[in-house]
């Protein structure tokens, strides 16, 4: 099945060992940056209506801000309570200092 890519910003626009919040084909989406890598995840917590991007990156895990409860940015696997439900990755591609995603 082909991919496609939809362009979202520049590498340079996330910070590294952080993560920003953006608006991609009508989905909230948080990119994150860690070790040189860019991750995507789904931008609003499974546990409770808080945005990820406002959470606190620490090495692969974002800390929920509502709640405490964390996820894993390269799998979207839950990975601390009060959290059961895991989060929807999204595909990362980048090509001539631009980040693609597949959101489908």
């Amino acid at each position: 099945m082909t991919q496609n890519w939809t362009e979202v910003v520049a590498v340079d626009d996330v910070p590294q060992d952080d993560v920003i919040g953006v608006e991609v084909a009508g989905k909230d989406i948080a990119l994150y940056s860690v070790d040189g890598e860019i991750y995507a995840t789904d931008n609003i917590c499974t546990h409770g209506h808080a945005r990820l991007c406002d959470g606190f990156l620490d090495g692969h895990e974002i800390e929920c801000p509502l709640h405490q409860g964390k996820f894993d940015v390269r799998t979207g696997r839950a990975t601390c309570a009060p959290i059961t439900q895991d989060t929807r990755t999204y595909p990362v591609r980048i090509e001539g200092g631009r980040v693609f995603l597949a959101l489908e």
